[in-house]
């Protein structure tokens, strides 16, 4: 009984730094985001890696505002087991602040898409969501120097 009571014991001491530790990450999105500007394709420079993700390789998001105002997300990349050409289309809102949006891609179930970061050229974004599970670096190019993404590494890390 003892036994059980550690395990349970320990688990609920993980649970309660887990859950502080993702309370304190810094979620805040930037202050300004010009909608149209942040529209067409971005690179994926790099990211966490995730179930929906896993495997794929030179992945692209291509962003299309439409005159009613909602987004629609067109999410590609090649497999790099079997080579095959991927697309997944989904919808995007913006969200409750600036620098958030909020993207599904089934049905009516959405997530949180926040911006972290943003290039004053738009060249680059650092991407993150509600969960520390998730975060991305994009780029408007398939590549960028390397003091660029240890400036982009650094931002996530103080975050």
């Amino acid at each position: 009984m003892k036994r059980v009571i550690l395990i349970l014991t320990t688990f609920v001491m993980v649970a309660i730094g887990c859950n502080a530790q993702r309370n304190n990450i810094d979620r805040t999105t930037v202050s300004s985001l010009d909608v149209k500007r942040y529209m067409g394709t971005w690179y994926e420079i790099a990211r966490y890696d995730h179930s929906f993700e896993r495997d794929m390789e030179r992945c692209r998001a291509q962003y299309t505002l439409l005159p009613n105002g909602k987004i629609v997300v067109e999410n590609s990349g090649y497999n790099s087991h079997t080579g095959k050409y991927k697309i997944s289309v989904g919808k995007a809102k913006l969200g409750d602040s600036i620098g958030q949006l909020r993207v599904s891609f089934f049905l009516f179930f959405y997530s949180d898409y926040n911006i972290l970061a943003l290039d004053n050229n738009y060249g680059w974004a650092l991407i993150g969501s509600n969960s520390p599970k998730y975060l991305w670096i994009l780029s408007r190019t398939p590549s960028l120097p390397k003091e660029t993404i240890e400036h982009i590494i650094g931002i996530a890390k103080a975050r």
